[in-house]
């Protein structure tokens, strides 16, 4: 069975990709940041929330690789990216097919 997390932004699998197919996993995570393209991203914000998945994950070392871990490390994910959204360091992809403003509303410039 294929352990996995999914949040609005934050897809996690236990699993590894070999030629685009996930395989299972139990020593191993994959992190897909946001399918939907929802928000627009920069290196330097993917950068962060790569860092910050690893600083999760590494807090969990010598536990169990299981469902809830992976869900709160999902969780604390999706809440640093909120965070990120709010700084403008990212900002939602107006012309995304997805139009959920999960985060709260788009900002606009003041004119």
């Amino acid at each position: 069975m294929l352990l996995k997390s999914t949040t609005r932004h934050i897809h996690i699998y236990a699993a590894t990709v070999n030629e685009g197919e996930l395989t299972p996993a139990t020593d191993s995570l994959t992190l897909n940041i946001d399918p939907d393209n929802e928000l627009t991203w920069n290196p330097q914000a993917i950068a962060q929330v790569e860092q910050k998945f690893s600083e999760l994950v590494a807090s969990y070392k010598g536990e169990d690789l299981i469902e809830y871990n992976i869900r709160r490390i999902g969780s604390d994910l999706e809440h640093f990216i909120r965070n990120l959204l709010l700084k403008g360091e990212i900002s939602y992809n107006l012309n995304s097919r997805v139009q959920n403003y999960s985060m709260g509303l788009p900002r606009l410039a003041e004119s």
